[in-house]
């Protein structure tokens, strides 16, 4: 699983880092609130951790702009303010869950794996991006018309368009779709993709997924490559 970490403390950041990298994650660090909304555009988390006194711009502001974006990644926010009012604005502004400084690590790594299990329990939609709209409780794709997905093609689709413009490596793929069935390949990637770009022209979409066998995917507008 991958994290974003947002915290001007260098000390505090680097203890935070290499205790989630020890336990398993993945971790992008930055040290202020535009960084943290920068990098949540241009890749897909996880969970993201922020602190909410920073500089550029603080975490209040950081979320609120993440979430503007329709970004529905967990939030937890780190932070030495201790008062009410101000864990209401964390979570008003777009947080799942506060963390008061100085806290236990043990106690951020329940916090974690608890966002993100809530997370990825899977609660049937209907996501629209663009031109698109994908009804996941029926598994259906429509545009111009509409075609019928399998089960795993639903839930990749889905993930591609909740993060348009953002690729995604074949290992990736196969980590959070394919987890623990040895049978699967970069080979068993690149037939879904197929599928999935046969069924955006079987109804006239104007998106398209890009990419090559064993490499990155990504839903963009244009030519597929």
């Amino acid at each position: 699983m991958k994290i974003l970490l947002a915290e001007d403390e260098t000390d505090l950041a680097d203890v935070v880092s290499a205790m989630l990298s020890h336990s398993g994650y993945t971790v992008d660090t930055v040290s202020n609130g535009l960084e943290a909304v920068e990098k949540a555009r241009g890749d897909a988390y996880d969970a993201i951790l922020l602190d909410i006194m920073m500089p550029v711009m603080d975490g209040l502001a950081a979320v609120a702009e993440i979430r503007k974006s329709g970004n529905t990644t967990p939030v937890l926010f780190l932070t030495a303010k201790t008062e009410v009012d101000d864990r209401i604005a964390g979570l008003d502004a777009g947080a799942d869950d506060y963390l008061t400084k100085p806290f236990a690590m043990g106690e951020l790594l329940a916090r974690v794996r608890a966002m993100t299990r809530r997370h990825g329990q899977y609660s049937p939609r209907i996501v629209t991006l663009q031109d698109l709209t994908l009804d996941t409780s029926k598994s259906e794709l429509t545009c111009r018309n509409s075609i019928s997905l399998a089960i795993r093609e639903t839930r990749l689709m889905e993930q591609f368009m909740n993060n348009p413009e953002i690729a995604f490596s074949t290992e990736e793929l196969l980590e959070k779709f394919w987890l623990g069935e040895d049978s699967a390949d970069a080979d068993a990637v690149w037939m879904y993709i197929s599928f999935l770009r046969n069924k955006l022209k079987a109804v006239g979409s104007s998106l398209v997924i890009s990419g090559e066998t064993g490499g990155a995917y990504v839903l963009t507008q244009g030519v597929a490559v």
